[in-house]
């Protein structure tokens, strides 16, 4: 089986790694030549291949941002028996915007995993091990491309979910996209606050984990912001509301609300 990843960045890369093995070929196709070059020096793949390739490989991976997702699939030229699998974060408008024709082939995930770094050396073999892979409206899939879909996330030890894409977007907004809009949020008013030397001073465990995020890639987070703008609004206007009584009590001096507010948000622990 040949596998072609389209995208050799943290995800792909990563993919590519935690795939291999002696009856899979991995090839790779990316439009940044620095990131082929640099995917071929650290062995994540065996070939760099044309796209022309990329659609006569027996499985495709979309390792690229939400907007390339959607423009690749518009324009890919495949057999029957060529599954497509995407690993973008937002999944509704890909899947409206899958052209009928390769949409049995079409396998719309999205894995659960990541880390802020970018590019070929930030792949880790291990990145998807453990982690929720989300595959959304798999009704629409054919069993062959169904079954390889399965085969290949249990293959990267993932535990397997399936949800409608409308849904995973709305829980995805709280989950994943709203914290990462706080991120940015935090970097940004910190820095206009204080500078780099206090930063480094100062910043102990607590900012260095809310502000992990605010590393993350600008052209993927703003593609995801834009495709999923709606839930995400909704998701940052709840935050809004919460922190407005987190800051009213303090205004009141209100000290055993905060207390049980604070309690009430340990909850979480309970079921993490």
């Amino acid at each position: 089986m040949q596998i072609a990843i389209v995208g050799l960045g943290l995800m792909g890369g990563s993919f590519a790694l935690g795939i291999k093995r002696s009856d899979t070929k991995v090839v790779g196709f990316d439009i940044n030549q620095k990131h082929c070059k640099t995917a071929l020096e650290l062995s994540i793949v065996e070939r760099i291949v044309t796209f022309d390739e990329v659609q006569k490989s027996d499985v495709i991976i979309l390792a690229v941002p939400v907007e390339a997702i959607i423009k690749i699939t518009k324009n890919l030229t495949i057999s029957k028996d060529t599954t497509v699998i995407d690993l973008g974060s937002t999944k509704e408008a890909i899947v409206n915007a899958i052209p009928s024709s390769i949409r049995e082939n079409f396998i719309a995930a999205h894995p659960m995993t990541g880390t802020e770094k970018h590019g070929p050396k930030a792949a880790l073999k291990d990145l998807y091990k453990d982690k929720i892979v989300v595959l959304c409206n798999i009704e629409a899939n054919a069993p062959l491309h169904k079954d390889r879909a399965y085969e290949l996330f249990n293959r990267l030890s993932m535990k397997i979910v399936t949800m409608d894409a409308k849904a995973h977007d709305l829980h995805a907004a709280f989950i994943s996209h709203m914290p990462h809009a706080l991120s940015f949020a935090l970097a940004r008013t910190v820095l206009s606050q204080e500078d780099p030397k206090s930063i480094l001073t100062l910043a102990a465990g607590g900012f260095k984990d809310m502000s992990r995020l605010a590393k993350s890639s600008p052209q993927m987070w703003s593609e995801i912001f834009k495709q999923n703008q709606k839930n995400l609004l909704q998701s940052i206007e709840s935050f809004e509301n919460e922190l407005a009584k987190c800051k009213m009590m303090i205004k009141k001096g209100d000290f055993e609300a905060i207390d049980q507010w604070i309690r009430e948000a340990n909850k979480l622990h309970h079921i993490l």
